[in-house]
């Protein structure tokens, strides 16, 4: 059944995730985005509206716009087609970590059966995004590919048209389209169970870079914080001013 998976590893009364539910068919473009995770590691995962549902592929690299670099593509749970928008901070259990949303758009098959193209394990498909555009391809490898295992390792390749190039886009456009912030400014509007203990990421480069990102955005809340306070305070002797003078 559609989204059963998804809903049998969350928890909706802890994680703000939206609750599984198959959109209605509508005669609109199709959807796409990709959502920029860190979790236990970071990773990128990009999501295809199909059938009232978005098709997930983690991409641990991330896409490259360069035909000669194959990115592997692991297949994951279908997820409901709300969580196209979905930005924030999942406290805990699954996926714990920081939700961005890096990129979204519009996306087109380049074949008349989606259906068909996916059974045989090579969906070629046109994305028009902020960030991701021109013609696209993915396909099966059967797990041989390094890192990949049976039906749902893929590979994310980009075709050759006036989109590809040598410019490593994530680092070009690190940020989200949605906020304009990054993981830190995400974490600074939310306060998650992530603050406190059971961090997602606890060792490595991942584990770094999340140290780091609660840092910030703790500085950033600081800041935050403080400006307001000061706000606060210098309304009253505003007042009493006006007051004064009438």
């Amino acid at each position: 059944m559609a989204l059963e998976e998804y809903k049998r590893k969350r928890d909706f009364s802890k994680t703000p995730e939206p609750p599984p539910k198959v959109a209605k068919k509508n005669d609109r473009e199709l959807f796409f985005c990709v959502q920029k995770h860190l979790a236990s590691h970071l990773h990128y995962d990009l999501r295809l509206e199909h059938n009232g549902v978005l098709l997930s592929w983690a991409v641990p690299k991330g896409p490259s716009l360069d035909p000669k670099t194959k990115r592997l593509a692991m297949k994951v749970e279908d997820h409901p087609l709300d969580y196209g928008e979905f930005e924030g901070v999942i406290p805990e259990g699954y996926g714990a970590g920081i939700v961005m949303l890096w990129d979204k758009g519009t996306w087109t098959p380049e074949a008349d059966d989606v259906e068909a193209a996916l059974k045989k394990g090579d969906l070629k498909l046109t994305l028009n995004g902020y960030k991701l555009k021109g013609s696209w391809v993915l396909v099966r490898t059967g797990g041989r590919y390094p890192g990949g295992s049976g039906d749902r390792s893929w590979l994310l390749i980009k075709h050759r048209d006036e989109w590809a190039g040598d410019l490593d886009i994530t680092e070009f456009a690190p940020k989200s389209v949605k906020s304009g912030g990054d993981f830190e400014d995400i974490l600074a509007e939310d306060t998650p169970a992530i603050w406190r203990s059971n961090r997602p990421a606890k060792g490595g480069d991942a584990g770094a870079m999340f140290a780091r990102i609660i840092e910030r955005a703790a500085q950033l809340k600081a800041d935050r914080e403080g400006a307001t306070s000061k706000k606060k305070a210098a309304a009253p002797r505003a007042s009493r001013k006006s007051a004064k003078k009438r």
